[in-house]
């Protein structure tokens, strides 16, 4: 089956199979938080995208092979509600960028700009999007054999960048870093996925960016 990103609340996980890397994206609480687990396809090694609510669900996504890493995309509680106790089931380690860290319930390993998390043989590369929080990041993956994908938790969305409580300073930081260090770095048919809701591409969301800056969120 073709993947389309879409998922329900307690429904199935989205599966996409790519030639190193699996990725299944699940939503979980009463937000309809995406989390996604990365398995490497060579070595089986798997690390999860936002322990955000739902722990017994994520386990069993988990399954038996194993964690890794859990990396929070950034500090709100919605996005790490399950992280301690996915933590004490799995040992896993736990990663968030350094300006994020004091927001975790648990201590934490802190990520900057320009680091890569290893899932197996496979490498995503730390990306510091400064606004929604000031330690939120965006998380990438360069297919080898195909088109980039994108981890952008509540930085960018189908249809606009992440609140920022209509503070111009963080909006400011927020839109720069994403269309700079994303739209203007990745190409079009790069697929994201955003920490609520449904994926897309940034092809389809470059012509909206002029609107974006002009309504200010």
């Amino acid at each position: 089956m073709t993947y389309s990103g879409d998922v329900t609340h307690g429904g199935a996980p989205a599966v996409r199979e790519l030639d190193g890397l699996t990725i299944s994206k699940l939503s979980v609480g009463p937000m309809d938080n995406n989390a996604y687990l990365l398995r490497c396809t060579g070595t089986g090694d798997q690390v999860l995208i936002d322990a955000a609510n739902e722990a017994p669900r994520l386990l069993d996504l988990i399954g038996d092979g194993g964690l890794t890493a859990v990396v929070t995309t950034h500090q709100h509680m919605d996005h790490w509600v399950a992280l301690e106790e996915v933590v004490a089931k799995t040992g896993a380690r736990v990663l968030v960028h350094a300006d994020d860290a004091t927001g975790l319930p648990i201590e934490a390993e802190r990520l900057a700009d320009g680091d890569t998390v290893a899932v197996g043989d496979c490498a995503l590369e730390v990306i510091h999007i400064n606004g929604h929080t000031p330690g939120s990041i965006a998380l990438l993956y360069r297919d080898p054999a195909g088109t980039p994908h994108l981890f952008t938790g509540d930085s960018l969305f189908p249809g606009g960048v992440g609140n920022t409580d209509k503070d111009p300073e963080r909006f400011a930081a927020l839109i720069g870093d994403v269309e700079h260090k994303l739209f203007d770095q990745l190409p079009d048919d790069t697929w994201f996925y955003p920490g609520h809701g449904k994926d897309s591409t940034l092809g389809a969301e470059r012509p909206a960016l002029p609107q974006w800056k002009a309504r200010g969120w």
